[in-house]
């Protein structure tokens, strides 16, 4: 279901069925970025190990499958004064997308 400001809401899926979180975006890619950024990060992008991300859209039967890591990064030089000096930065890789038959 498409909001009046043209965000998405997408449910983040356990391996149980069960429905955590839920996330917004444009696209489902955008909601996986915001998922995986909570992803337990690594010291850098290439020790970070993918974790699968299931983000079922809501009001469809439709399920956005992502692999997703997370790291940390020194925040860039002109970052804003409420910025800390390290950031979680994300990034997700789509494996396709399944259909529920609940």
């Amino acid at each position: 279901m498409v909001r009046e400001d043209g965000k998405r809401n997408f449910a983040l899926r356990e391996s149980s069925g069960d429905e955590s979180s839920v996330f917004s975006g444009n696209t489902p890619r955008q909601a996986a970025l915001k998922a995986a950024r909570r992803l337990d990060p690594a010291s850098s992008e290439d020790a970070a190990d993918p974790t699968e991300i299931k983000l079922r859209e809501k009001g469809t039967d439709k399920v956005h499958i992502y692999e997703g890591w997370a790291w940390h990064e020194q925040a860039p030089d002109d970052k804003p004064d409420w910025m800390p000096d390290e950031i979680t930065e994300a990034n997700v890789s789509k494996q396709g997308i399944e259909h529920l038959d609940e």
